[in-house]
């Protein structure tokens, strides 16, 4: 009984100032596959198609259950999570699933990028909830259940990097920050304790990268894992950014 096999285009580097190249290897094909098992099969038979032995594909995962993040790649030309995009799906779009990193950040060896650039906007946009010590503060504040179903949705979000990948106002050579920082400084200045630090983040925000240099392609929105709601928190931080400006102006704040 011979065994189905299906072909994978994968593009490796094999360190980050080395060019890139492409390689084809054939995969015993078993139900319910995912991106992640289709590597790990190649992983533990690094040959190429044309009976080449190679060094193991290296990529980056963790959880493994579309939580952490980490295995974003772009596959048959979409910025998608591996570990749940499935081989079935793809085979029906084309005959070769052609895997690649992700184009706007740094490759630091075949599949694996360097997202660091994401968790420093993070800090920069101060991307944590200020508390006065670790003891017993009582009740927090009351919020309605729209704002906790708003919040709920921007806190699903991985730090994946899909949104980025496919904006196109975010390259590796600029500043822009993206919608990923964006919805999270509307997250957490619609936190009656995290606004606390609300002028902080407007400042970045304004700044350089900021939110003024949005294109609205959109793009974001379409391939978010998580279906964030994206747009409006663009919108939304556009207007935080307006208002905050007026502000600046009449206090005469630098």
């Amino acid at each position: 009984m011979s065994t189905k096999t299906f072909k994978v285009k994968v593009k490796r580097q094999d360190e980050a100032a080395s060019a890139s190249y492409w390689q084809t290897f054939d995969v015993d094909y078993t139900p319910n596959m995912n991106v992640i098992s289709t590597l790990q099969k190649i992983a533990a038979k690094p040959v190429t198609a044309d009976g080449k032995d190679v060094a193991p594909v290296v990529w980056d995962c963790g959880c493994l259950e579309e939580v952490c993040g980490a295995c974003t790649m772009v596959i048959n030309g979409r910025a998608c999570q591996a570990c749940s995009t499935l081989v079935d799906d793809l085979l029906e779009e084309a005959s070769v699933i052609q895997i690649e990193p992700m184009s706007k950040f740094p490759v630091v060896r075949d599949l694996w990028v360097d997202r660091a650039r994401m968790f420093n906007n993070l800090k920069r946009i101060k991307g944590w909830v200020p508390t006065d010590g670790t003891y017993d503060l009582g009740a927090g504040p009351q919020e309605t259940q729209e704002e906790q179903d708003l919040r709920y949705a921007y806190s699903r979000c991985m730090t994946c990097g899909c949104c980025l990948e496919a904006c196109p106002q975010f390259t590796k050579d600029n500043d822009f920050m993206g919608a990923q920082i964006f919805a999270q400084t509307d997250y957490f200045n619609s936190h009656a304790t995290g606004k606390l630090l609300a002028d902080d983040r407007l400042d970045v925000i304004m700044g350089e990268g900021g939110i003024s240099d949005c294109g609205n392609s959109q793009n974001c929105v379409q391939v978010c894992p998580k279906e964030l709601p994206l747009l409006n928190a663009i919108a939304s931080v556009g207007r935080q950014a307006t208002i905050y400006s007026i502000k600046r102006f009449f206090t005469g704040k630098k």
